[in-house]
Formats: C-alpha cells, structure tokens, sequence
C-alpha cells in the first residue's frame, strides 16, 4: 500500500475520461489516500474555501496536495493556482500541474505563482500510467507534506 489516509488528494479535472484513468492506476498501486474530484475551477474554489455545496469541513477536508488540470471550464487553472497561492490559509499546499499545455507561457505563468511541479499529460496510455505512477511514488510515498490539520 502507498500513502496515508491522513493526507488527502483533490484532483481537479474536468474530463471523465482522464479521471477515470487516473483512478485505475491509482487503484492499482493500491494508494490509501482519499480521492476528491473538482470538475472545474469555481467547484475547486468552493471546496477550498468551503462555500456552496462544500460547507461540511467533513465532506470536504483540507486537501494535503492538489493536482490540476490548467484548462478547466468557468475560472481555469491558472486563476485556481494563482487565487491558492496568494491565500495565506492554502499556500503551503502543493499544487501540481498535470496538463496537455506545453505553451512556455503557461509553465511560466504556473512557476511564478509558484506551483510545485508542471507535467505534462502524455496522450500514449502506456506514459500516462508511467507518469501517474512517478506522482505517485513521489508525492504519496516519498515526500513528506506539512499536517493539514496544523493549518
């Protein structure tokens, strides 16, 4: 087993297909962390921020990392990561790009606000279980993250 149910992981990604893939092969690593899915910006920003429909700090804990797809419907990406940054309350979480986007514009933009990684999502199945797995290992089993519940 990889990671720790204490840290949480919100995944912010608005195609199905995409979520779905990462869910198999975080299946199959057999990952422990909980999962929550934001299917756009605005939706990412209520559950940070415990607005709308996630006002139950139990239905929506702090997550311990964020992965973000830039091009999202409604406010994207970039406006996610640059609002998360600059929030005094959720700076300290990282927040990882996993994106088709290889504009040097956008991996500019997502350093300066101060992302902790950008990756680049690969079309090929074989990388993105590749790439996946490398988060994984990585973030959920190497690295060690602040205690959200300190925050």
């Amino acid at each position: 087993m990889i990671g720790n149910l204490a840290q949480s992981l919100l995944v912010i990604e608005d195609s199905d297909e995409d979520f779905e893939a990462f869910c198999r092969i975080i299946q199959r690593q057999a990952v422990i962390n909980p999962i929550f899915r934001c299917t756009d910006g605005d939706e990412a920003l209520d559950f940070l921020y415990h607005t709308g429909l996630y006002e139950d700090i139990q239905a929506a804990p702090r997550p311990s990392i964020i992965l973000l797809d830039l091009n999202l419907p409604g406010t994207d990406g970039r406006e996610v990561i640059k609002q998360i940054k600059q929030d005094h309350s959720l700076r300290t979480i990282p927040v990882i790009v996993l994106t088709t986007s290889s504009n040097p514009k956008d991996i500019e933009i997502c350093y300066r606000y101060c992302v902790n990684s950008y990756i680049l999502k690969p079309i090929d199945i074989n990388q993105l279980v590749q790439t996946i797995q490398s988060f994984i290992t990585y973030w959920l089993d190497i690295v060690i993250l602040p205690d959200a519940e300190s925050k």
